[in-house]
């Protein structure tokens, strides 16, 4: 046997081609080839150089059974593993073929390869008994008369299973060899000679089975021959041959023939009953039964047309007589195919997780699905649920690439189960699938977003360093690295008061922000008179590559606490002067102006005289700070009044500053002087104003002088005029609008006693805020008015005003330019 193999080795060339349109590579192996012998240069034929069948992982997928073949990891070719027997691949099937399916990575390819597997004369001739009886009676039996013979059997295929018989020499025997229309041979020992069983009572034979094969191969059985006597009429069938079909899903028990026969004979050689005395194939044997005595043939066992198609009976029917004699008929079955094979889905390869940025078309896994059943039975549609994302693509007779349809998105769905449903064309249909599951890994595609675009913070000035101002949050809906957010002040800052001198400043000298926990904290205290808003921004970066960044816009406003007391302001015009006795009530004396640092509540401010209590001269307004004759003033006052005012805030708890003001009261030629020498320093720079006042009282001379003339009987003048440095200001009231820091101040008046009254009241305005301050809440508004007579209503407010200037020019012509 071995020099057969290595005969049939030397003979058979490999063979390796690409199949037209195929796709395939196809090779041929004698089976019972040695363990290395190589079969195909696989690497070479798919076309790799060399070193790259190894690089890129060529390999051989398995398909549900071991197969006998490998793929050399060094040299891609393709080398025989362990023993190749034919017959136990494919038994009697030809050719016989081994379907392989090759992988090759980066980039995935699946390629088929299909060995065929040639037959060797590695089987002798096998019969099913080394030896045969045969009862044969003499005289009766005539020349001519057949006995069927059980042949024998080859496992090898082709020439290798063609088998001839030979009969050991006899003279009254032969051998009759008959192939039927199925190709199914029928063995008969043919009677050539009458028997005598006094002359030879036992006839011993030698039936010898040679194959085809190159050496033949030969099997033996003896042959038995025992004359007997008498009994010359064997039973004979109704047919020679009965054809049966039936199908493979028929239960136990089905009727599957009923064969007939007679017996001329008399008595108890009429008597017969039915056996089977071969079944082909031999190892089906117990498949069907007969009923000795009836002749119906049963089924024992499943059929399975996948297994086998047809089956050949051998039915013998002997009767009881002496020698008995037997008549012979042929039953030959037909298996018919029915859907009873599921079709079956293989996963070969399955490339996993799935990358969410993979390309539409990326192949996952590699599919096979094949169905045992024939025909319309074995021909099998396959479809993926759910339909999407993925999709199938057939590459080959029963394979199938499962392949990306559409975009993933793990964020979405980060998994996906799968499932391949197979249906085959049978009538009902059968159906199978194979569940895969897909998992979808996270790629950096999303990058962090805050809650808020705009986040509001408020925060109270004074605050501790190092307190927690509010806590921003990120979301970030990849996984792992690329969903961990880091925070970070991006920029912003804010300009720094006036009072500070440092200019602009950045964000992160004032806050920080924890880059796990997006915490924001206060480097330092915060100062509302300082930094009222201060806006920047928050990044978050993920830790993906590369990173991606969101940004949030913080602003911070700094709530004012009450920190800051009222503070007094020098007053204007260099202070208050003298003020004369029996000045009217309701005269303001002086005006008390303080600014609060502190906004809002805290920096509305409200004017208190401390003292003296009671019913006193003077009076404050409360939220103006004049002060002003409550009642006409009297001698009995005394020559000086000292008021202590408070100035209070409305924060909680207040703040307060304190001023103390001293009023004089003087003789009313004292006030008259005062007012002289003030009016005399401020003359040389009012000539163009008295000069202007001349010339409009010489155009209305008659007219004013009957004004002058009335009033003057009626009305005593009355003038106020505070001292000090430089040129008096007629201001009639104003409003305060700015804070400052606490302090005190004293301010003296002087009053002249007796002086005549005046219709002129002169006030000292506001002053602007501090030089440089650049708060928006600081507003001075000065207003000023002329107050000129109370008791002329029906009159003009400006020709009153005309008149009383008018009427001061001509007393004292050193006012004129003050005045106007």
């Amino acid at each position: 046997m071995v020099v057969c193999v290595r005969a049939v080795v030397r003979v058979l060339v490999l063979q390796a081609a690409w199949a037209l349109g195929g796709g395939q590579v196809r090779y041929s192996v004698p089976e019972e080839a040695k363990g290395g012998t190589v079969v195909g240069r696989l690497a070479q034929d798919l076309g790799l150089e060399a070193g790259e069948a190894e690089a890129r992982r060529l390999r051989l997928v398995a398909q549900g059974r071991r197969a006998s073949v490998e793929v050399s990891g060094a040299s891609g070719a393709l080398v025989v593993s362990s023993r190749l027997d034919r017959e136990e691949l494919c038994g009697k099937s030809a050719p016989c073929a081994l379907r392989l399916e090759v992988l090759l990575e980066r980039p995935l390819r699946v390629f088929h390869v299909e060995v065929e597997v040639t037959d060797i004369n590695d089987n002798a001739p096998l019969f099913p008994a080394a030896t045969k009886n045969l009862s044969i009676p003499e005289l009766i039996t005539m020349p001519g008369s057949r006995f069927p013979l059980e042949g024998a059997s080859d496992a090898d295929i082709g020439a290798n299973a063609q088998l001839s018989y030979t009969l050991s020499p006899s003279e009254h025997f032969a051998l009759d060899l008959q192939r039927s229309e199925e190709h199914l041979e029928s063995l008969f020992l043919v009677l050539t000679k009458g028997l005598d069983r006094e002359s030879l009572a036992e006839h011993r034979l030698v039936l010898t089975a040679t194959d085809g094969g190159r050496p033949a191969l030969t099997g033996t059985v003896e042959l038995l021959v025992s004359v007997l006597d008498a009994n010359d009429n064997a039973p004979q069938f109704n047919q020679s041959v009965y054809k049966v079909r039936l199908p493979e899903d028929s239960v136990e028990g089905t009727l599957v023939a009923h064969v007939g026969a007679t017996d001329p004979d008399e008595g108890i050689n009429h008597e017969f009953s039915f056996s089977v005395v071969s079944l082909v194939p031999a190892a089906k044997r117990d498949v069907f039964s007969i009923d000795p005595m009836s002749g119906e043939i049963r089924l024992r066992d499943t059929l399975d047309f996948e297994e086998v198609r047809f089956y050949e009976l051998q039915i013998e029917a002997q009767d009881k007589g002496t020698p008995p004699l037997s008549g012979h008929c042929k039953v030959v079955v037909e298996v018919l195919d029915v859907n009873d094979n599921a079709p079956e889905v293989w996963v070969t390869s399955l490339s996993v997780p799935v990358p969410e940025d993979a390309s539409v078309g990326t192949v996952v896994a590699l599919l096979s699905v094949s169905d045992r059943d024939s025909g319309a039975n074995g021909r099998v549609r396959c479809a993926v649920w759910p339909p999407a994302p993925f999709g199938l693509v057939a590459t080959f007779a029963g394979s199938y690439s499962l392949v990306l349809r559409e975009a993933l998105d793990r964020e979405r769905v980060s998994e996906y189960e799968v499932e391949v449903r197979a249906e085959d064309g049978g009538a009902p249909p059968l159906r199978a699938s194979r569940g895969l599951r897909v998992p979808v890994s996270d790629v950096n595609d999303n990058a962090p977003a805050f809650a808020q675009a705009v986040y509001t913070v408020l925060a109270r000035e004074n605050n501790a360093a190092g307190a927690e101002l509010a806590r921003l949050w990120a979301r970030d809906p990849d996984e792992a690295g690329n969903g961990r957010v880091s925070y970070s002040v991006a920029e912003g800052g804010a300009g720094a008061g006036a009072g500070s001198g440092s200019g602009w400043r950045p964000a992160s000298s004032y806050v920080s922000v924890d880059a796990e926990s997006g915490r924001l904290w206060a480097l330092r205290p915060l100062d509302d008179e300082e930094l009222q808003v201060l806006q920047f921004e928050v990044r978050a970066v993920d830790a993906g590559e590369p990173p991606l960044c969101g940004n949030a816009t913080v602003q911070l406003f700094v709530v004012d606490e009450n920190d800051n007391a009222p503070a007094l302001l020098p007053p204007a015009g260099g202070g208050p002067g003298p003020w004369a006795a029996g000045e009217a009530s309701a005269s303001v004396v002086a005006k008390i102006r303080a600014v609060d640092a502190d906004s809002g509540y805290n920096a509305w401010l409200r004017y208190e005289l401390w003292e003296p209590r009671g019913k006193g001269p003077f009076r404050v307004g409360l939220y103006s700070g004049e002060v002003s004759t409550a009642r006409a003033l009297e001698e009995a006052d005394g020559p000086r009044q000292r008021l202590l005012i408070v100035v209070r805030d409305h924060g909680e708890p207040s703040r307060s500053a304190t001023a103390t003001l001293s009023v004089s009261l003087v003789e009313g030629a004292e006030a008259a002087l005062s007012a002289a020498a003030a009016g005399g320093a401020a003359a040389a720079a009012a000539a163009t104003n008295v000069w202007l006042v001349v010339a409009i009282c010489a155009v209305s001379s008659l007219f004013l002088l009957a004004v002058v003339l009335y009033g003057a009987s009626r009305w005593a003048p009355r003038a106020a005029v505070l001292a000090g440095p430089g040129p008096a200001t007629l201001v009639c009231a104003s409003e305060v609008g700015s804070w400052s820091y606490s302090q005190r101040q004293s301010r003296s008046l002087c009053v002249a006693d007796g002086a005549g009254k005046s219709d002129l009241m002169v006030f000292s305005p506001n002053c602007p805020p501090p030089p440089g301050s650049k708060r928006h809440d600081l507003k001075v508004l000065h207003m000023m008015r002329i107050v000129c007579g109370v008791e002329m209503p029906r009159m003009p407010l400006e020709f009153i005003c005309l008149v009383r200037i008018f009427t001061a020019s001509v007393v004292n012509p050193s006012l004129s330019s003050g005045l106007c």
